[in-house]
């Protein structure tokens, strides 16, 4: 069983907010599914870092969590910025569960064991966060990447952090996020969020004696990453 990452797909199937408007997008979910099942057997597991759907109620994401649930693999998801649909952990679970999407999961102030190594993060927040409003969003994903790395923690395997935002970019760090991987002795962290020419200030590789890797699926060329 082998455990791959990706993050940003950006799925539009139900709604018109297509992404190959941008550069680099043409054919999109056709790359991702080619890519995807070119590397994803069933017995394998796949996290994705945030920005999964347009959608913006829990409801309007069937077709794009339908596409998903029919490639292969586990679907492990974490929140991103643009998903506007997530909601609580059981109106999340219930509608997996109503909707026979069996292959899909979320990382949500939780962890889940995969052979050795334990799966957990948050969405994580602005390295710059300076309004009231900002560190108070901080300060909740502070919290639940601590949760969840401490419920990691106690499977006794490794425990592996996805995030959407990156802890670092460019000489910019956001400190409150970066020490509690310190903390907790993380040593590898997977991130989304960064696109385009943005990706040439992402930090990719050993920082601070933590390897981090970008994940965005534009970066990654639509195909998810092996992690173990």
């Amino acid at each position: 069983m082998a455990v791959f990452a990706i993050a940003d797909p950006h799925l539009s199937l139900g709604c018109d907010k297509p992404m190959d408007i941008f550069s680099g997008w043409k054919d999109y979910v056709g790359r991702l599914e080619r890519n995807w099942r070119a590397v994803v057997d069933d017995n394998d597991t796949v996290v994705i870092a945030g920005d999964i759907s347009w959608a913006m109620k829990l409801e309007e994401t069937k077709e794009d969590f339908a596409f998903l649930n029919n490639l292969p693999g586990r679907k492990l998801l974490l929140k991103g910025n643009h998903d506007y649909w997530w909601s609580t952990r059981k109106k999340i679970e219930d509608f997996l569960s109503a909707n026979g999407f069996h292959t899909m999961g979320i990382i949500f102030n939780s962890a889940v064991a995969l052979d050795t190594i334990s799966v957990c993060g948050s969405r994580g927040w602005f390295y710059d966060a300076e309004s009231d409003a900002d560190k108070k969003v901080l300060n909740r994903e502070v919290g639940r990447l601590q949760t969840s790395i401490a419920m990691a923690e106690t499977s006794g395997l490794e425990p592996v952090v996805f995030l959407h935002y990156p802890p670092v970019y460019g000489d910019e760090v956001c400190e409150e996020i970066l020490s509690v991987l310190k903390e907790h002795k993380i040593r590898r962290c997977y991130y989304g969020h960064i696109h385009g020419a943005a990706c040439k200030k992402a930090v990719t590789g050993l920082f601070e004696g933590i390897d981090f890797q970008l994940i965005s699926c534009d970066y990654t060329g639509f195909r998810p990453i092996l992690v173990r």
